[in-house]
């Protein structure tokens, strides 16, 4: 009988820990993915699908069935509706069609990689007046709103509180630098989406940066991309003509005006782009692995302290602040040497290393162009990058390309050769 690994979630974090426990365990372990839907969404490159008027459900979705079974893993299409740690058992409802029995599926290692809740339903006012990039629906009913309906005038974009939780006060980072506490959940898709209206309304002939306001419920904005890097940013963004609100607190509520703040400020807007909190799922809360909000607490090798054959990881885990797809993917990939290393299939000293958190972050600005961060300053380390231009937009673009042609596996050197190129071959 070989250990059962159940992975809750199937997009970034989930399907990169499958495949490599695969690759680190080989035959040692059965595999098992459970996702509510079967394909990977890949959420990053959605904004420029959108500014670019193409429908990102036609490019960006890729089947999980057909990537699992290249590594016999087994793939359930299914809702999460609990999980009970102490009997080692997930119940689920299979959804490929509607009147479904509940069903169960008991684990020998269980890794939570289930993503967050995107809280939507908790903004007053969102679904009659606010827009988003977050998935191929919303994508796809902004896409609409800017090519046929928008008039021409001012734009909001910006961010409601996140609610971080205490998942992560006894980690420790970089030498001993306490855990950071942050305001909004992941800013780098408003600035993304901040540069890139700009570009669509000067391509469209429909004003510039002058007419977009950026908001953050933070003090600074994109936070955790380091106070120098996002001092450059704002630098930049003052010059061209954009407008800031920070300090905001959350938002209160979205009208057909604009959007008001829990600051007490309001801003004008016809159209407003909005990122919500990220909550986790209902059945994570309250567990003796969850924290004070429901994300799954971790050491730095992603295992619980309480129940050691419990992982997580990506954005369900504590310690994945901000919720960012790179922290994930390298979660990922900590998860599956700890199984391994328990399975006897790597050494300890191959398996524990601990997680060393980077923001890194590629936006697409318009206009072929792109910025490119990569910094580690608000975890204690000493890194903070950031450049702008045609190669990270290049960066970017081929990223998601490969990602497909290699079916989520990407080469153990993309990250060094990405770095090489932005930061130094033809760095700007």
């Amino acid at each position: 009988m070989k250990p059962h690994v159940v992975v809750l979630g199937g997009n970034f974090a989930g399907l990169g820990a499958a495949q490599k426990i695969r690759q680190f365990c080989g035959d040692a372990a059965r595999i098992t993915v459970i996702d509510r839907k079967d394909y990977l969404l890949f959420v990053p490159n959605i904004p420029a699908e959108v500014f670019e008027g193409r429908d990102p459900s036609k490019t960006l979705a890729m089947g999980l069935r057909s990537t699992l079974a290249e590594d016999d893993i087994e793939f359930i299409q299914g809702e999460v509706k609990a999980l009970d740690v102490d009997a080692k058992r997930v119940d689920f409802v299979p959804n490929e069609r509607p009147g479904a029995a509940p069903e169960s599926l008991t684990y020998d290692y269980v890794v939570v990689a289930v993503g967050n809740r995107l809280a939507f339903d908790k903004i007053e006012g969102f679904a009659e007046h606010g827009h988003t990039c977050t998935d191929f629906y919303y994508g796809n009913k902004m896409r609409r709103y800017l090519h046929e309906e928008y008039k021409g005038g001012p734009i909001a974009i910006g961010s409601a509180r996140f609610h971080q939780g205490d998942g992560t006060k006894d980690i420790k980072l970089y030498g001993g630098h306490a855990f950071p506490s942050a305001e909004a959940a992941c800013e780098g898709p408003p600035v993304e989406t901040m540069l890139a209206t700009a570009t669509w309304l000067k391509e469209h002939g429909m004003g510039g940066p002058e007419k977009v306001t950026v908001f953050t419920p933070a003090a600074l904005i994109a936070e955790d991309a380091g106070e120098q890097v996002v001092g450059n940013l704002l630098k930049i963004a003052s010059g061209m003509g954009f407008n800031y609100v920070n300090n905001g607190k959350d938002i209160t509520r979205i009208t057909k005006d604009g959007v008001e703040l829990a600051s007490g400020q309001t801003i004008e807007a016809e159209m407003k782009i909005i990122f919500p909190d990220w909550v986790p799922h209902d059945f994570l809360k309250g567990l003796p692995i969850s924290d004070s909000e429901g994300f799954v607490i971790t050491d730095t090798t992603m295992r619980n302290p309480k129940y050691p054959n419990v992982f997580a990881a990506g954005d369900a885990a504590a310690i994945t602040v901000p919720k960012l797809g790179g922290i994930g993917h390298a979660e990922g990939e900590i998860v599956a040497k700890q199984i391994a290393k328990d399975l006897g299939r790597m050494s300890a000293a191959e398996a524990d290393k601990e997680l060393e958190p980077v923001v890194y972050c590629i936006g697409d600005m318009g206009g072929n162009q792109a910025f490119y961060i990569r910094s580690n300053s608000w975890f204690g380390g000493p890194d903070q990058v950031l450049k702008m231009g045609h190669v990270p937009f290049l960066l970017k673009m081929q990223y998601k390309n490969l990602f497909f042609k290699t079916r989520g596996k990407m080469p153990e050197w993309g990250l060094d050769a990405s770095k090489l190129l932005a930061e130094k071959v033809f760095a700007a």
